[in-house]
Order: structure tokens, then C-alpha cells, then sequence
């Protein structure tokens, strides 16, 4: 068997793949890192873990031992690899996560929003590899020769086995001595610090929640008799109150003044700091550093814990594509309230577009129907924005309100160029100029947020109806601050404050102040408002004490995800919601006319309000915020104009239209200039 096995023909595929798996990894590292002085820190630092993503890849070359189409096999497995490590890397220039598999199982979500990821050229030359790829494939496969005298299926066999013993053997020594983890919780770390062959494959293999070895209809259902007990015991003689409740996501928010060394030419977070020592606050554990959003926004807007999920998975990107999940907005619109979701980006950003509707949010407002008037120096929507949409949202429904605003304005890339006339300076470390500036532009950035969120305040102070508001940050900024540099010592800690209009802080805010969880938040906010319906709030109301609280926590989440959901039992389907993406509708008035031009007058007009004339599409400039200006044309009484608020990302995609105006000669005025 051994001359079989070490034929001339196998010790050349040998050679070949020993050498591509090295320059594979040394790719796929590179486009990573983008520096060599970086990939070389890597390779001295942890060189076992780079050596064990060369065994990975080099496994997979394997397979061409048992296959008579090598040079087919050994093209196909490198492409692959290479466009994972080329994917990547063009995805770091534009997003802070990592390429990982979840990415492949949503990539038709994905298309419309490309260009969110890649510039047009990156496109392009992605498009015309993967024509020379597939090409260069079918003419391996039609023209190489197969293997047949050397080739003996039984003997190769055998070496892969011999193979996978000596990987199992890596694997076993490298998690037993702490070289590589079974998960991580921040693919952005993990790939840098296992590599990205690793990284994928984990992300491949570990994904959703395991199923419980206890779990059963008869588990489920004992936790459930416990909590409702429980939950009837303390809402004895307690009223419910049914106030407004605003959450506001801060991007990339954290305390500047945290970091340990610092000065500042003034306080970078006046309103914060000061309505931190007038109301409830403290610090809140997120599962994210640097980028993320979505899971600090899976966790409060779920009650559930993301810790018993996949490594590096986003639920926005895997489950929630698939199902409805129990969230605020459903425990919410249950107490008759109305569930509204306003962000100042575009509905697409992490697919909330669709996602949203599995979470039970009645309205989406994203820039694509805002009138936004300011932008910073990285092309990010100003927050000050959110303010007026939170008020047009309250004063235009009728049922009360749950708000969850998702902010912007502090998300990178930094420049790092100098910040002209920065209102607050940064000193007092040793760091270059160009990551000063970074810090510097940062610095204002939240400042600015910290504007908005002190006008916020005053404009509810005089609000009437009873509010509520919970403000956090999503997590610390991509700027590599480390957990011995901050005072909190966790790069996992964000600040939280809850303030409200009607004396809730007052009575309770001994018992909400203080570090917390993520996911307990927004139990946390109801159980004092005596709000306990849902079945993770409820559980995090009445079990936090219990010593399975944990192990039932997964339990309950697994059921509801990915089990029978027996904790539902009895209760109707959780119904997918029609997402309506504006609170005043676009609506068309009237039309004037010049020589050249049609102009449309209306209401609620963006830069993303499109005219369509019986169905097509014409060049639209939006001329004020009541007016549209369309080429004059051959118009007819049985012409029909529409608007339509396409998506920032795709145009082919309509979020809403406006009412629907047939044109007529008397209402087709002499030109008036209007701006």
C-alpha cells in the first residue's frame, strides 16, 4: 500500500498542496491586515494558529487525492479560497465585520445593496474574475487530463485518514493549551486573532442555538408555570402605566472621558454628564466591539442573549430571515401601543428593511422619506435629524408610542486628516498624528450627538403626555481603544441613562441604576411601569435570581428560534407586519408648468422621491422640499403621475408612493417659481 500511496504522481499533488496552502494563508491573511508588517507580527506571535489555517486549507486541498480530475479539483478549492480571502478584504474597506458564511446564505439580500459594500469599479472588476474564473474552470474541466494508472481510490483514502488524524491531533493541542477557541464572540477580533481560514469555518459550522439536551414540551412548559406564578405574585396591587417609551441607539457612543490619560479643551459630553446624575444610569454590557450594531440592537430589542448563538453569527442575517421572533414591538403593540422604528440611514443597512417586519414594527422611517439636512465629514446623516421624526411620529399617532431610534452620526470609517476648527481639542497620549486626528474627529462627533440628545430632552421636558426615554450606546468605536485603557475596564461597556417627564426615575431609580445586560434592558424599563406580558420580558422580570437562569434563558430562546414553540402554546402565531416606511404620506397637489419643465407640488418630498408618468420612470430633480421638476413632455388628461421613495440603494425598489394624480389640462398652471 505504501508505493501506492507515495506514487510520483501523489507526491507532486503533495508538494503542490503543502506550497498553495501556505500562499493561501498568506493571502488570505494579507487582505485582512492589508499590511506586511502586520501579517508578519501574525505569523511571529501566533505562529501555531497560522500554521493550523495552513492545515485548513491544506485539508481541503486533500480532497483532490480522491478525485481523477485533479488539476479541475485543485483549481476549484483554490478559487474558492482565494475569493473568500479577496471578498474580505474588499468588504474591510467598506464595513468593519468580516466576510463570514452567513454572508452566502443571505447573498440574494444582498445584491440590491452591493453598493452600500463596494464602489462601482470594485464591482466591476469582481464581476469580470468571476467570468475568467468560471471560465478558467469549465476549460479545467473539459481539457485536464483524469488521473488513471496512478490512481488508486482505497490507498489515497487511507492518506486522507492519516491526515485527519495529524489535524484532529493540532486541533486537540491547540484548544487544550488556549491556542484556539471553539468560538468567538466578535468576528472582528476573531479573524484577527485565528486567522481567516479559521474564522470562516467556524462561522460556517457554528451557527444558531443547540438544541437543548433537555429540552421538551414538558421543560418548557415548568419554566412557563414558574414565571407565571411568579409573575402573578408580584404584580399583586401594582398598577400598570402606559407612558411613551423612546429608545435611542447612540452609534459607536461610549464616555471619551473613560479613556484613561486623556484631556480635553472642554467636557466633550455636557448633557449626558448631567443627566446621568439626574436620573437612572450606569453601564450596559453589549456583545459587540467596534461594529455590530445590529446585535446590541438584536439583544434590546429581543430580551435575548446572543451568547448562545453561533460564533460572530448576526440573527439579523440568519434566523430572522426565516421566522418572526418575539421582540419589544410585539409585547408592546399587545398594550395598544404603536411600534415605530426611526433610523436616518437607508432601510437596507443590515436588510432591517425586512427583518424589521419579522419583529413586528408597524413603521420604518429611514432617510430615504427624511428631509436631511446635515451630513459630517464621512457622508453620515447628522442625528439631530432623528429629533424631529420622533415628534412627528408622537403627535400623528393615535395609540400611544414605542420608539426605537437607531443613530449614525458617530459610525466610521475617522478621517484622519486634521480637524479644522474643532471646537474640543484631545491630548495627553503618545499617539501619532494621524490617530490623534481620529480621536479629535470622534471627540466632536459625539459632541455634536450629545447637542442633539440635550435638545431632545428639553423638547420632551415640555411635552405633554408621559415619556420615558432610554439612551445607550451600541457600542465603542472602531478605534482600537483596549480594556486596560478605559476606567470601566471593558471594551464591552456602554453608557445608559433612562429619563422621563412624570417622576419614574423618582420612584425607582434605586432599583434601575447600576451595570445590566443588553438583553435585561428592556425588561428592566417595564417592570416598573408594571408592563409583563412576553415571554422573554417576563422571564427576565421574575427569574433574574434564579440559579438556572441561564441554562432557562436558552431554553426559552431555542424553543421560540428554532424549536416547536411550546413556550407559545395557546397563543396566535406571531404575524409577520406590513412596514409602512412613512408617518405623512407623499402626496401631489398640484402641477405648474414652464416651457422645459413639469413641476410637481406636494408634500414630504426627499432626495430619494422619484416621478413616474403611467408606470415609467422620469429624470427627477428635486427642486425644494414641496417641489419636483420632471422634463416637460407630450402630457395627456389620461396621463397618471405617482411618486415613488426608492430605496438609497436600488431605485428599482419602492418603499412607498405617494397618491396617485391624473393630469389634466385645467390643472396644469402657468409656471410660478417655487423653492
Amino acid at each position: 500500500m505504501w508505493k501506492k500511496i507515495w506514487n510520483p504522481s501523489n507526491r507532486k499533488v503533495l508538494i503542490l498542496n503543502i506550497v498553495s496552502a501556505f500562499a493561501l494563508t498568506l493571502f488570505l491573511e494579507w487582505m485582512e491586515r492589508k499590511s506586511s508588517a502586520e501579517l508578519n507580527l501574525f505569523i511571529q506571535q501566533r505562529t501555531f494558529v497560522f500554521l493550523y489555517n495552513v492545515l485548513i486549507i491544506f485539508m481541503t486541498l486533500s480532497l483532490v487525492f480522491l478525485v481523477k480530475k485533479k488539476y479541475f479539483t485543485f483549481g476549484l478549492i483554490c478559487a474558492a479560497w482565494g475569493l473568500v480571502g479577496l471578498v474580505n478584504g474588499l468588504i474591510l474597506n467598506s464595513r468593519k465585520t468580516p466576510f463570514t458564511a452567513v454572508d452566502l446564505t443571505i447573498a440574494k439580500s444582498i445584491i440590491p445593496i452591493i453598493t452600500s459594500y463596494f464602489a462601482i469599479w470594485q464591482i466591476v472588476f469582481m464581476v469580470i474574475a468571476l467570468i475568467l474564473g468560471i471560465a478558467g474552470l469549465v476549460t479545467l474541466y473539459l481539457y485536464c487530463p483524469s488521473a488513471k494508472k496512478a490512481f488508486d481510490f482505497k490507498s489515497n483514502f487511507f492518506m486522507i485518514v492519516v491526515f485527519l488524524g495529524f489535524f484532529s491531533l493540532a486541533t486537540y493541542l491547540g484548544v487544550g493549551r488556549g491556542l484556539l477557541i471553539s468560538r468567538f464572540d466578535n468576528p472582528i477580533s476573531g479573524y484577527q486573532d485565528y486567522g481567516v481560514a479559521y474564522g470562516f469555518c467556524i462561522t460556517a459550522i457554528d451557527t444558531g442555538i443547540d438544541r437543548p439536551i433537555d429540552y421538551s414540551r414538558y421543560r418548557v412548559k415548568k419554566v412557563k408555570k414558574i414565571m407565571k406564578d411568579r409573575v402573578e405574585e408580584e404584580s399583586k396591587g401594582k398598577k400598570t402605566r402606559k407612558p411613551n417609551i423612546i429608545f435611542i441607539q447612540l452609534e459607536s457612543f461610549f464616555d471619551i472621558t473613560d479613556v484613561k490619560g486623556l484631556q480635553f479643551s472642554e467636557d466633550p459630553l455636557p448633557n449626558f454628564h448631567r443627566l446621568q446624575g439626574e436620573t437612572t444610569s450606569g453601564y450596559v454590557k453589549v456583545p459587540v466591539y467596534g461594529a455590530g450594531t445590529i446585535n446590541t440592537e438584536f439583544e434590546m430589542i429581543t430580551g435575548m442573549n446572543l451568547e448562545f448563538f453561533g460564533t460572530g453569527e448576526y440573527p439579523y442575517r440568519s434566523i430572522l430571515h426565516k421566522t418572526t421572533c418575539e421582540s419589544m414591538a410585539y409585547w408592546m403593540k399587545e398594550n395598544g401601543y404603536k411600534a415605530s422604528v426611526i433610523h436616518n440611514n437607508n432601510a437596507s443597512f443590515y436588510d432591517r428593511d425586512f427583518v424589521f417586519s419579522n419583529l413586528g414594527f408597524d413603521t420604518f422611517i429611514t432617510s430615504e422619506n427624511m428631509d436631511i439636512y446635515a451630513y459630517n465629514k464621512a457622508g453620515w446623516a447628522c442625528d439631530e435629524i432623528l429629533e424631529d421624526y420622533i415628534f412627528e411620529v408622537m403627535n400623528t399617532t393615535k395609540e400611544t408610542d414605542y420608539i426605537y431610534g437607531i443613530s449614525v452620526q458617530g459610525h466610521g470609517d475617522y478621517p484622519s486628516d486634521e480637524v479644522i476648527d474643532a471646537k474640543i481639542t484631545v491630548d495627553g497620549k503618545d499617539w501619532d498624528e494621524k490617530y490623534r486626528n481620529m480621536v479629535t474627529y470622534y471627540t466632536n462627533e459625539i459632541h455634536d450627538m450629545d447637542r442633539f440628545l440635550g435638545s431632545l430632552v428639553d423638547r420632551l421636558s415640555q411635552y405633554g403626555p408621559d415619556t420615558v426615554l432610554v439612551v445607550y450606546g451600541d457600542h465603542l468605536p472602531s478605534l482600537d481603544f483596549e480594556s486596560k485603557q478605559l476606567k470601566t475596564k471593558s471594551k464591552y461597556k456602554t453608557p445608559y441613562l433612562i429619563w422621563d417627564n412624570f417622576g419614574y426615575n423618582a420612584r425607582h431609580k434605586d432599583l434601575l441604576s447600576g451595570d445590566l445586560k443588553a438583553y435585561q434592558m428592556p425588561s428592566k424599563v417595564l417592570k416598573e411601569l408594571g408592563i409583563c406580558n412576553g415571554v422573554m420580558n417576563a422571564y427576565h422580570q421574575v427569574m433574574g435570581e434564579s440559579g438556572n437562569y441561564k441554562k432557562n434563558m436558552r431554553l426559552l430562546q431555542y424553543d421560540m428560534l428554532y424549536g416547536s414553540s411550546f413556550a407559545r402554546e395557546g397563543k396566535e402565531p406571531l404575524e409577520r407586519s406590513d412596514i409602512k416606511y412613512c408617518v405623512k404620506d407623499v402626496k401631489i397637489n398640484k402641477l405648474k408648468k414652464s416651457d422645459d419643465y413639469i413641476y410637481i407640488m406636494g408634500e414630504n418630498f426627499t432626495k430619494y422621491s422619484r416621478v413616474y408618468v403611467n408606470g415609467v420612470p422620469n429624470a427627477t430633480t428635486k427642486v425644494g422640499r414641496y417641489v419636483l421638476r420632471i422634463p416637460m413632455y407630450n402630457y395627456n388628461e389620461d396621463d397618471e403621475i405617482v411618486i415613488h421613495q426608492v430605496s438609497k440603494t436600488n431605485e428599482n425598489i419602492t418603499l412607498n408612493v405617494s397618491n396617485t394624480f391624473k393630469v389634466k389640462e385645467k390643472q396644469i398652471l402657468p409656471e410660478e417659481i417655487y423653492e
